[in-house]
Parts: structure tokens; C-alpha cells; sequence
């Protein structure tokens, strides 16, 4: 982020508290008129500082199914093994985020799936058949204690 100065980062902080704010009330609350606000934000969506505006769902309920952290090794760590894993993840619905991490495990995956049996199929014909895997550790989350946006 870099050429951000204190009222990009403000204006940043706002958006991420309420990413539906208008630009008015974002505008008053960062002292600019709303035309130097918008042409603002539109440089920060240009710059890639502002990627996109999306809605938080609810977390789920026991009923409505399960958050299981998994974490991914390769068998390589060649550019080319990560750019097949990250392509074969990006297609896997039930993969809600996912990072490339240092330390023991190459990959950070966080899934969604309806119950455990469900998350068996989930590692069983999707995780597992991702190139280049070596071995999955896979961890049930008991509940959500602080959610960033």
C-alpha cells in the first residue's frame, strides 16, 4: 500500500468497518467533499488497495454445517506445483479461503461443508486429488470466537 497517506488509510479503516458506507458519509467523516472523496476511492480500487466490496454472511450454525481448517503439503514446492495446486483450489466450491504459508504445511485451506460426512467426501474427492498433495491435516472448528471482516 504504498503512496497511501493518513486519509487513504482513514478512508480504509471506514470502508472496512462498513464497506456499505456512501461516499457522502464516508466524505464528512474524513473531512474531504465528496468529489475528492470518490476520485480518492477510485484511485484506491485502480491502485489495487481496495480489491472489492463484499457481503458477510452469518456464520453456520451446528445445523448448518461445519468449518474445517486444513492444512496442505506438497510433495514440491516448485513454482510450477504451487500454480497447479492454487488452480485446482480456486475450483473447489466448498474452499472458502485459502494461503500459502511458511512453516510445516505449504497451505492454509479453510472449508465449509454440511457435517463431517460431508467434509469426508470433500477431502476423499477433492483435497486428495489436488496435484501434487502429500499429505492433509485436517481440523474441525468447535466455534467462531472473533471473525475479521
Amino acid at each position: 500500500m504504498q503512496d497511501t497517506d493518513d486519509t487513504d488509510l482513514a478512508m480504509i479503516r471506514l470502508l472496512r468497518a462498513d464497506g456499505r458506507m456512501s461516499n457522502a458519509a464516508l466524505a464528512q467523516a474524513i473531512g474531504l467533499s465528496p468529489s475528492a472523496c470518490l476520485r480518492r476511492l477510485r484511485l484506491l480500487e485502480h491502485r489495487g488497495v481496495i480489491r472489492g466490496y463484499t457481503a458477510l454472511v452469518g456464520d453456520p450454525s451446528p445445523r448448518d454445517g461445519v468449518v474445517v481448517i486444513v492444512q496442505i503439503t506438497l510433495e514440491r514446492q516448485t513454482d510450477e506445483h504451487l500454480k497447479r495446486f492454487e488452480a485446482a483450489v480456486r475450483g473447489c466450491p466448498e474452499v472458502r479461503e485459502c494461503y500459502l504459508m511458511t512453516g510445516i504445511a505449504d497451505y492454509l485451506v479453510r472449508v465449509e461443508a454440511r457435517d463431517a460426512a460431508d467434509y469426508e467426501r470433500i477431502h476423499k474427492e477433492a483435497l486428495s486429488r489436488m496435484p501434487g498433495v502429500a499429505r492433509i491435516q485436517s481440523s474441525f472448528a468447535i466455534r467462531t470466537v472473533i471473525r475479521g471482516s
